[in-house]
């Protein structure tokens, strides 16, 4: 069950994350928070690792050390530990995007089984999320991301080669599927 830390997360999550929407749709970020911690407890979260998921864009996107320490003192070691491991940078300027996401891919072999889990529910999400945007809006869609169709592309690609190389999991295994229709989905297109 879950308790009053984890209303407390999301409250806090939702203060975070308030002026943030998805990119180009309009949708309110905590849309993808709620959508990766329900993944994650789909597939066995604790609690902990629920909060976790909920706030595993936090230090990336609102503040840094600062957020760090505040999820620390508020959740402790552990959940900050579990969104640091979600963290692909907590700098500004980021680091180059391949170069971000490789570095971020590479730290996936050994990652702790709480980091895999909120990570790979994340992962599932935008996957979720790209297919979904793909069949309604076709190739416009590749303008919102850095890294363009072939970019993104390889990098759900390689997140499943990685994940896939740790273990065969259920998780591991519906990201495949859905990254693999994505790709079936958009092959035709150039």
């Amino acid at each position: 069950m879950l308790s009053e830390r984890f209303t407390e997360a999301l409250t806090y999550a939702t203060q975070l994350h308030a002026k943030q929407v998805r990119k180009g749709s309009g949708v309110p970020y905590i849309a993808h928070l709620l959508g990766v911690a329900s993944i994650a407890l789909e597939y066995g979260a604790n609690e902990d690792e629920a909060i976790a998921a909920l706030l595993h864009d936090a230090i990336e996107d609102q503040g840094g050390a600062a957020t760090r320490e505040e999820i620390r003192r508020r959740f402790g070691d552990r959940v900050t530990a579990i969104v640091d491991g979600c963290t692909d940078a907590d700098t500004t300027p980021k680091p180059p995007w391949r170069e971000r996401k490789q570095v971020y891919i590479a730290h996936l072999a050994t990652a702790s089984p709480s980091v895999l889990l909120v990570s790979a529910a994340d992962k599932l999400h935008n996957a979720q999320s790209i297919t979904k945007d793909y069949r309604l809006l076709g190739e416009s869609l590749w303008q919102r991301f850095q890294g363009g169709k072939e970019g993104t592309l390889w990098y759900y690609r390689a997140l499943v080669t990685a994940f896939r190389q740790i273990g065969s999991y259920p998780l591991f295994e519906e990201l495949e599927r859905v990254v693999s229709e994505l790709e079936d989905l958009t092959s035709g297109d150039s």
